[in-house]
């Protein structure tokens, strides 16, 4: 069955400011990165959230002891318009009885099946990620 589309309302407050809607939940943008995040930083946000929704769905499914989570991510973007991402790290903090194993095989099938955000986005784009599970 297809997921409904996703709907997005965004009105203007002045400078490159806008104030945005979906599904009932709110977000400030700011163009300037003064009072929200740019439109680029929550792609970034988005992709990281993408991802870290799927590792912990998929870790905490499998039954490992999941106590905390973390992700940093660093784009790197091109110097001239549209200054799109050339290059993401990504890096993952686990604490938990999380072997190895099961936090790459939650990344990959992440990365490679369920993160609509990535598979939204130019494939061209390096993409590495790493991790550490504290127990």
């Amino acid at each position: 069955m297809a997921k409904p589309p996703i709907t997005v309302s965004l009105s203007w407050h002045g400078d490159l400011r806008f104030n945005t809607v979906s599904n009932g939940v709110a977000l400030s943008i700011d163009g300037q990165s003064k009072s929200g995040p740019s439109p680029v930083q929550a792609l970034a946000l988005a992709l990281a959230g993408c991802m870290a929704v799927d590792i912990v769905d998929i870790v905490v499914k499998g039954r490992h002891p999941l106590r905390a989570f973390t992700a940093d991510l660093t784009a790197q973007r091109a110097p001239e318009p549209p200054s799109r991402f050339t290059a993401v790290t990504l890096h993952f903090r686990l604490e938990g009885d999380v072997p190895a194993h099961a936090v790459e095989r939650a990344i990959a099938l992440s990365h490679d099946k369920y993160c609509s955000v990535w598979h939204s986005l130019r494939q061209d784009i390096g993409f590495e990620t790493s991790f550490e599970v504290t127990p």
